[in-house]
Order: C-alpha cells, then structure tokens, then sequence
C-alpha cells in the first residue's frame, strides 16, 4: 500500500553556515563598527545581539537573507521578545521549529478526511503519515496540502509504492 510522510525539516549544517556568514558580514559593516552586533546558535536556538534596536532589524535582515540564499525556509523561524540585556544593548531569542506541531498535525489529519479522498492520515511522532490504495490518490492529497497550509514549511518524503 502507497505511503508517504509530511515532515518539517531544517538542514542544521546550513543554519550554521548562515549564521556563520551572517556575523562575518556584520563585522565587516561599516555602520556596525565598534558594536556588540552578533547571533549566536546554540541547538536549534538563534540570539541575536545588537547594540539598539534599529541595529537589531538590520542583523535580522541579514541573517534572513543568509538564510534564503541556503535554501532554509524562513517560515519555521519564530520570533521571541525582543528584551534589554544592560544599558541599551538589546537581545532577541529566535527558534527554528522543527517537527510537525500537534495542532498542525491534527489540522492536516482533518483537511484529508474532510476532503474526501481515499486515502488515510495518522500522526506518527511529529510527522503525519499518508497512506492510499493508489499512487495518483496521494498525489492529490500533497496537491491539497501544498494548497491549503501555507504558512509552515513543509516536505513529503518517505514516498513508497
């Protein structure tokens, strides 16, 4: 019987990388000279530091462009608080999600039995397996998924006949 996985995935070697770039790029600047301006990973952890908070959107911004070039969906970023860390200095605290939540689990699991067709979802840890008599039947259902949640990335993999 067909099958395939819905997973939520970020390649950890290109969030280094970008980070990596990003904090070169940020001591090189000009208009950062003399600032503490930096993002620190820890896990899947991202702190971005910087000396107020125009700066801190302008670190930002760079990071999420080094991201896009990598090919890192941006989507699975979520922002925390931006807090005071001493004097004027400033720090936010971004986490890359990882994983299909629960919510969107069961969000998808109710898309596919609403829609119809004949194929079967269960959630498995965090990822949604999809299983089907046939292959054409699956495909309509990633058509229905790519069109209907668009605001979390997400891959098909595990694709077996």
């Amino acid at each position: 019987m067909p099958s395939f996985d819905v997973v939520s995935e970020v390649d950890e070697v290109e969030v280094r990388n970008a980070v990596d770039q990003c904090n070169k790029e940020v001591t090189n600047r000009y208009d950062f000279k003399g600032s503490d301006a930096r993002v620190e990973q820890s896990e899947k952890v991202l702190t971005v530091f910087a000396d107020s908070d125009f700066q801190l959107d302008q670190v930002k911004d760079v990071l999420l462009t080094k991201l896009a070039k990598r090919n890192v969906d941006v989507r699975c970023l979520d922002y925390g608080e931006v807090g005071k860390v001493s004097g004027n200095k400033v720090k936010q605290v971004i986490t890359v999600k990882v994983g299909v939540e629960t919510e969107l689990a069961k969000k998808i699991v109710r898309l596919i039995k609403d829609s119809k067709l004949k194929v079967q979802a269960a959630i498995q840890g965090d990822a949604v397996r999809i299983t089907g008599a046939k292959r054409d039947n699956l495909q309509e259902a990633i058509a229905l998924i790519r069109k209907s949640i668009t605001d979390f990335p997400l891959q098909y993999q595990n694709f077996r006949d």
